[in-house]
């Protein structure tokens, strides 16, 4: 620990966000950065802790106070290195992580936690401006060949570990670009395409071959895959989006989430002009329904296309603002949370059922909601039961469903593969991370369900191993 008493005498201090009226503006991202000294003195706050429960709390388990350490010191180098030790990318997971190793940080007793997330991308802007990140090929080849099939985190995670061990990676993808979500899920304004083109240049180089343009159990079947490979790992997440089926499902202008974020990111890449098929917020009363990081990310982008209003809803209770009881440090802080794009703009409501769309001339016009009431039935469990005097009628021009996921997309190559599933509809897999046919291994949110970009990685990593164990033994 460089300084004994720098969280005694020095405050958190976060890097902030661009001011509203700027950001608006452009697809930029949002988040500013601090000077190097002060980024050095926000390292410096780390107590290097007997027992790191920042490091318990990271799905990768990151070594935080070792790396604060080196920050603290200048020794970037050491910082970066050290990160890539259980973080194959820390540039992506120091912008848009939600850092639960910061709610699990000791100084997070005191609401002022190290700035874990955003020392953690400074050090990786460092590795890539002082040349520390560079391609590094694997000087041997072991002439295995392993088909990934998915390229966002999960997929990138295990392919590069493959990779890195020597083994020829093929990378499927359905897009015209690798990246999966962090391409074409992710808003800009969030995570720059730029800093993911960068870590997927250093790939290409390190030896990693992407097939886009191709759907696996299409354009290429299981069997031929099969055929070709000595192992296959699926890592082509939670896709199949939650629907909402009640009357006016049908009318123009009620989207999923990620057809909406996918097609501006598109848009925003030039990949995609103006015109009457796009999805556009300019001028309309947008209702977004969930209230997680995608409906969050409707908001953002609904508020740059010029949205006349923006409301979101949730149907579970607004959380606290601070920890409940039955909530304590150090598990993740089940507190509510005001993003960015809440911040430009929307109008937030809890506690809130979607009851019907209704529309003219086939488009949507108008929704209507009415408050909940969650009670603990005999049965132990909530039950939501709809207050009937609540029932009222909002404008909405144009209808974003953010519910989550349920589970990877099953027809196609899993089906065809004759994968087992679990009883939520995601791939079945064991400790290994094998699935129930003989050399196709799993990871990901295919077999967890929509998780956090962070664990995502944690899988692909474990994935990874596994495949090269099964390697070695055959």
């Amino acid at each position: 620990m460089g300084d004994p008493k720098g969280f005694i005498n020095i405050s958190r201090k976060e890097s902030g966000n661009r001011p509203v009226h700027d950001r608006l503006n452009d697809y930029s991202e949002v988040e500013q950065t601090l000077n190097e000294a002060d980024r050095r003195q926000q390292a410096a706050r780390c107590m290097d802790c007997g027992i790191p429960f920042c490091q318990w709390g990271c799905p990768v388990m990151n070594n935080m106070p070792e790396w604060q350490d080196a920050i603290y010191k200048g020794d970037w180098k050491s910082a970066i290195d050290l990160l890539h030790v259980t973080n194959n990318f820390p540039e992506f997971t120091g912008r848009i992580c939600p850092a639960p190793c910061e709610t699990a940080c000791v100084l997070a007793l005191h609401d002022e936690p190290v700035t874990i997330r955003e020392n953690e991308a400074a050090a990786s802007e460092k590795g890539f401006e002082k040349g520390y990140i560079k391609p590094n090929p694997p000087k041997k080849r072991s002439g295995k060949k392993i088909a990934v099939i998915g390229s966002g985190p999960a997929g990138l995670a295990c392919a590069d570990l493959l990779n890195k061990a020597g083994h020829l990676v093929t990378v499927f993808e359905k897009d015209d670009a690798p990246g999966g979500l962090l391409i074409y899920g992710i808003p800009d304004f969030k995570l720059a395409k730029n800093i993911v083109e960068r870590r997927l240049n250093i790939l290409m180089e390190e030896g990693l071959i992407f097939r886009t343009n191709t759907m696996a159990g299409k354009d290429i079947s299981g069997k031929e895959l099969l055929d070709s490979f000595d192992a296959v790992c699926i890592a082509v997440g939670a896709m199949k989006p939650r629907d909402l089926n009640i009357e006016g499902r049908e009318l123009k202008g009620v989207h999923f989430a990620m057809e909406y974020l996918t097609q501006q990111n598109k848009f925003v890449s030039g990949k995609l002009s103006c015109g009457k098929e796009l999805i556009n917020a300019k001028n309309k009363n947008v209702l977004v329904i969930g209230g997680g990081d995608t409906g969050s990310d409707c908001v953002g982008t609904a508020n740059r296309q010029g949205a006349k209003s923006v409301t979101q809803i949730e149907i579970l209770p607004q959380p606290p603002l601070k920890r409940d009881f039955d909530n304590p440090w150090p598990y993740w802080a089940n507190i509510k949370k005001t993003s960015s794009s809440h911040e430009e703009g929307c109008t937030r409501l809890w506690n809130i059922a979607t009851r019907k769309f209704t529309g003219v001339n086939g488009n949507v016009t108008r929704t209507e909601i009415a408050e909940v009431k969650w009670i603990r039935g005999d049965d132990g469990k909530m039950h939501m039961n709809e207050i009937p005097e609540t029932i009222k009628v909002i404008d909405t021009e144009l209808v974003l469903l953010s519910m989550g996921f349920v589970h990877p997309v099953q027809e196609g190559l899993l089906d065809s593969l004759g994968l087992e599933y679990t009883e939520r509809g995601n791939v079945k897999v064991d400790k290994n991370h094998r699935t129930s046919k003989e050399k196709v291994f799993a990871t990901g949110d295919s077999i967890s369900g929509a998780s956090l970009v962070v664990t995502a990685i944690m899988s692909g990593r474990r994935a990874a191993i596994s495949i090269m164990e099964y390697l070695e033994a055959k």
